[in-house]
């Protein structure tokens, strides 16, 4: 059923409640494209109404596939492929192809942005697969059945969740699947949940409403910072959010710069006169927990929104960052 075709009668259809998300995933890639090293950074959004994914690499090219433009089951997004003709200062011009199929695609949850299972995506550049993402044992076109995809590594991923007092993430973290839980309890006491097991307990929010712990998770030593100052204070649109950082390993990290739909997003609910710097920036690092988190890093870290230099990635290092936006 479309909900606008039985709304009541007295009650204007709204287009915000059905733009408004229900999940919202920036992954960023260190690949190669053409031989150049580059940062490819993946956004997937999901609204009532929509599904789509934004591909962006800095200074080279942008795309958005529609993955189901509706979430009724007649309306689905076919296997597609798209070239372009990439245009570098002081390189030849060299075309890349796409190809995508998402028809199949299967999701951790109903409401969930990036696919599971059952889906790939590539980037082919002379012939070579250079980046590949999905399943490996579908039916692939010929040009990608034998493909030998370059070195691709997860970096960092960003992930905007919505909910009242629970927050939830589900995706790759440590080399296999998990659910993150972040927990507001009485308004007072954090409690971070790693597939259901508690291993963070923040009391007294009101004076510890920025910080950071070492948890550790299978054996593994990770970094955790956490930033509810607009929680405790309150924000003046009813649209605060918390900030929340996972980060494995040493060095920097990558934050990717916002494009596409989560650069909307954060125009959209980002109002009033204290967050003017983050409106005009829309910069990761905005967020007082990110800048601190940037200075204890080795070397800093950088938001690679101007080039694709290096930002710590190289060894092995990972950062999970989660904006829980606050619904009463």
């Amino acid at each position: 059923m479309i909900p606008a075709c039985f709304s009541q009668p007295n009650t204007p259809p709204s287009s915000s409640t059905t733009q408004v998300p229900q999940n919202l995933v920036t992954c960023i890639y260190q690949t190669q494209l053409c031989n150049s090293p580059t940062y490819l950074t993946l956004t997937w959004f999901r609204t009532l109404l929509s599904h789509s994914l934004t591909i962006y690499a800095p200074h080279t090219f942008s795309i958005t596939i529609t993955l189901n433009p509706s979430t009724f089951s007649f309306f689905r997004t076919r296997p597609g492929s798209k070239s372009i003709y990439l245009t570098r200062p002081h390189k030849r011009s060299q075309k890349i192809k796409l190809h995508w199929d998402f028809s199949g695609a299967l999701f951790s949850t109903r409401n969930s942005a990036e696919p599971e299972s059952c889906f790939y995506l590539s980037i082919c550049c002379n012939g070579r697969v250079e980046f590949f993402l999905g399943d490996p044992f579908l039916i692939l076109p010929l040009q990608l059945s034998t493909h030998q995809t370059s070195d691709q590594t997860l970096v960092s991923r960003r992930e905007h969740v919505f909910g009242s007092t629970s927050y939830v993430s589900r995706g790759e973290f440590m080399g296999s699947k998990r659910e993150i839980e972040i927990e507001l309890c009485s308004g007072e006491v954090l409690r971070v949940k790693m597939d259901g097991q508690v291993c963070l307990v923040v009391k007294r929010l009101a004076w510890k409403f920025r910080g950071n712990e070492k948890i550790f998770i299978d054996g593994v030593e990770v970094e955790f910072y956490w930033d509810v100052l607009s929680w405790v204070v309150g924000s003046e649109n009813g649209n605060g959010y918390g900030v929340f950082v996972f980060q494995v390993g040493d060095g920097g990290a990558v934050w990717p710069e916002m494009v596409g739909p989560e650069k909307k997003l954060m125009k959209k609910r980002l109002v009033g006169p204290t967050m003017a710097s983050s409106i005009a920036t829309l910069s990761p690092s905005s967020s007082g927990v990110l800048q601190w988190t940037e200075e204890s890093s080795d070397g800093g870290r950088s938001s690679c929104s101007s080039s694709t230099r290096s930002c710590g990635s190289s060894n092995g290092g990972f950062s999970l960052l989660l904006y829980a936006w606050r619904r009463d």
